[in-house]
């Protein structure tokens, strides 16, 4: 390489040979451009041009022309051509312009060259009027998408001219996504322009420029600041120039060696400190006086010289971005033109979206200062809010803030650190904290919370410890998933010895997963009453739990078995026998079979759960209070969906739908979800009637009996929400069995 580069001749040997007319010299762009150089008559604007005689690469080029500064009787004209070529290493013997009987056709130099020579070849053959070719040439060049061999063509090209084009001294960030620029240049015009930024990837974005006097610069140079836009990521570490166009055209100002980089909350202090210096256009003063008014990372309400306020009490984040925000905001004059939730590069408007609510508190803290005294006394207490924003697309990591823009178009900030809790927490903690009474706790529900939890993501639950208690590896059949919660009423002691008591049960796998804090304080102690029984049991700590379901899904995907049987803790057989009906009755019809579950009272609690025709609510137990006596002898029946607190089922079956689903405060719709799910799947469910199970209904433990028809209202919208479709065909999903 080094001897070929050698035998090259230099830019001005090139640039002589190319005088004698009827050659051209060639310097690849990229990939797919040529940039091509000769000498004849004038020759200006658009040609078709043909490569080596070849028809099918015919092209369009643009041809920029200027006179020679020493013309000769070969050749009085220069030209330079940005030509598209499929291959730009392909050999280049012949280019003509125009067409064959009437075009002009020319030699290639043996040779391509690189584009620092061919630069210097058209600085000496120009002479003063390079500035002109060189804009000419860059506009081509900006015309199509810019990658890294492009732009370094671009700024080679730039550097040929005579002079320092200027340089970037600082660089900004902005929570707005903004890059505030710094530096000094020549011929700086003031406005918006587009603007092409060297950096690891190229970015053509605009650029709203403002100049201002720097006596330190040389002659013919300015300071300027501008604001760089792009929709793409950008990092200022990562910028090294600026190409530009100002009065004398094309520039290039690259970011000096010594730059200083301003992070988020020090760059709208750089922008203040230059603001009253700048002159351009009223749409850019206007953006750099909002970039010197942008978010420092403070809170600036309580600074504002009008009648305004605000606080956070609640902010919540759950999985997947989903925001649940309660707060106050006093503005009785009607100042605030608008609220927005804002992170990096993203915001969203959500005085339009949220739910207001009375806060008396909020009126009584501020009656005595004088900014708000005269504004009180029509007894309108609506201060407080609820909102909820997700889908915005914004990192979860990236830091939060509500800006509030008032009618005189000034802005104000509060630093947002919501807590990042499951989604059945948050609302549980926000709904806890409105009066049951409140006249707007329906608007609250069906516009707040419910999409809330709709729009949440939950973490898969999972095992972090197992113990075993007794043989399990050695024990046959499909294993006993038991869920045992942690509540006050949730001795496991009981349903143990029932099994122990049970010939089948006694030797069948048994899993008991249990809340991973349970599980720290009992493991030893049921461990103890495990071995003492003799029963095969394995003890597991579950994590990311809320409810029995998440504690069944555990054990169901820590397991390996083909076939599961499923188990509150809270239900207790009412006789003996029951884990072999179900086996047997699995082996012979398969899909999902749940056995009766009834009160203490043997009053029916669930005994299959029946289509329920156009209903917002699209399941329904047929005999639901009748006596146990009245369903014990009927056969095994198909339903719509089997109870999924104590069933048998494929476990494959289960991986299949995704488990139980997220965003439900209760039980009771969240077993029905799945349920209904393996129905739409194809996988059928069974009622058997002669095996019954005596427990209570299931009641959340986060949710006090106050929170109780509350949370059971939020699953019930939930659930609508999600089967509103299904519920159209709901009556035909499958063929009722007569009793």
């Amino acid at each position: 390489m080094v001897a070929v580069e050698q035998a090259l001749p230099f830019p001005s040997q090139l640039a002589a040979r190319i005088m004698r007319g009827g050659r051209v010299l060639a310097s690849p762009i990229d990939e797919g451009l040529l940039l091509v150089i000769g000498t004849g008559e004038p020759m200006a604007g658009t040609f078709s041009a043909e490569i080596n005689d070849d028809v099918a690469t015919r092209v369009t080029a643009s041809i920029t022309g200027w006179r020679l500064a020493l013309p000769s009787t070969a050749a009085t004209h220069g030209f330079a051509a940005l030509l598209p070529i499929k291959e730009t290493d392909r050999p280049l013997a012949t280019l003509r312009f125009g067409e064959e009987e009437s075009g002009k056709r020319l030699i290639f130099t043996p040779r391509s060259v690189p584009v620092s020579d061919a630069s210097a070849i058209l600085a000496e053959l120009a002479g003063d009027q390079l500035g002109s070719v060189l804009d000419s040439l860059v506009d081509g060049l900006m015309q199509e998408s810019i990658g890294p061999r492009r732009l370094s063509a671009i700024i080679v090209l730039l550097q040929s001219r005579k002079g320092s084009d200027g340089f970037v001294e600082l660089l900004g960030e902005t929570h707005d996504g903004v890059i505030f620029v710094k530096g000094w240049g020549r011929n700086i015009e003031p406005g918006v322009c587009r603007v092409l930024v060297n950096s690891g990837k190229p970015v053509v974005c605009d650029c709203g420029i403002a100049a201002f006097l720097r006596p330190d610069v040389p002659a013919g140079g300015s300071g300027f600041v501008g604001l760089l836009s792009t929709k793409e990521p950008l990092r200022v570490r990562d910028i090294e120039g600026l190409v530009y166009r100002g009065r004398g055209g094309w520039r290039y100002a690259p970011v000096h060696e010594h730059r200083q980089i301003a992070g988020p909350s020090e760059t709208p202090g750089h922008v203040r400190s230059v603001l009253l210096q700048t002159r351009s256009s009223p749409q850019v003063l206007l953006e750099l006086r909002a970039a010197a008014n942008s978010f420092e990372g403070r809170e600036t309400v309580s600074t504002l010289p009008v009648p305004v306020r605000m606080g956070v009490d609640l902010a919540f984040q759950a999985n997947g971005g989903a925001l649940l925000i309660s707060g106050w905001l006093l503005d009785p004059e009607a100042h605030v033109k608008s609220v927005k939730l804002c992170a990096e590069r993203t915001a969203a408007r959500i005085d339009d979206r949220w739910t207001r609510i009375e806060r008396s508190d909020v009126t009584e803290a501020f009656a005595d200062e004088p900014a708000f005294r005269s504004a009180f006394g029509h007894g309108n207490h609506s201060h407080g809010f609820i909102a909820f924003a997700s889908g915005l697309g914004w990192d979860s990591a990236a830091p939060l803030h509500l800006e509030l823009t008032l009618t005189d178009s000034r802005r104000a900030f509060i630093p947002l650190t919501p807590v990042r809790v499951p989604p059945r927490m948050a609302a549980l903690r926000q709904i806890s904290s409105i009066d049951p009474e409140h006249w707007g706790l329906a608007e609250i529900v069906d516009r707040q919370i419910v999409p809330f939890l709709c729009a949440s993501e939950r973490n898969s639950p999972w095992i972090g410890a197992t113990v075993d208690a007794g043989p399990f590896e050695q024990a046959g059949g499909p294993p006993i998933i038991i869920a045992a919660e942690d509540s006050e009423d949730g001795d496991i002691a009981p349903l143990l010895g029932l099994l122990a008591l049970d010939p089948e049960t006694r030797v069948a796998p048994i899993v008991l997963v249990m809340p991973a804090e349970r599980f720290r304080r009992q493991a030893g102690r049921i461990k103890e009453l495990a071995q003492f029984y003799r029963l095969s049991l394995k003890l597991m700590a579950a994590e990311e739990t809320g409810d029995l379901y998440d504690l069944l899904e555990a054990g169901v995907r820590a397991l390996s078995q083909e076939t599961v049987v499923l188990l509150a803790g809270t239900l207790l057989p009412l006789r003996g026998g029951w884990y072999g009906k179900l086996v047997a009755a699995h082996e012979a019809q398969g899909g999902v079979i749940s056995p009766t579950l009834a009160y203490e009272d043997h009053s029916v609690r669930w005994a299959g759960s029946w289509p329920a025709g156009q209903s917002e609510y699209p399941a329904s137990s047929r005999y639901a209070g009748y006596p146990l006596s009245a369903v014990t002898g009927l056969k095994l029946t198909q339903v719509a969906a089997a109870s999924l607190e104590c069933c048998i089922m494929p476990r494959e079956a289960f991986l299949a739908a995704g488990g139980f689903s997220g965003g439900y405060l209760g039980s009771q719709q969240k077993g029905l979800d799945l349920g209904l799910r393996f129905n739409r799947a194809g996988i059928p469910s069974y009622w058997l009637p002669s095996v019954q199970m005596l427990g209570a209904d299931e009641t959340s433990s986060a949710a006090t009996a106050t929170l109780a028809p509350l949370v059971e209202r939020i699953d019930r919208r939930i659930f609508a929400a999600r089967w509103a479709s299904a519920s159209e065909s709901a009556g035909n999903w499958l063929e009722e069995v007569s009793a």
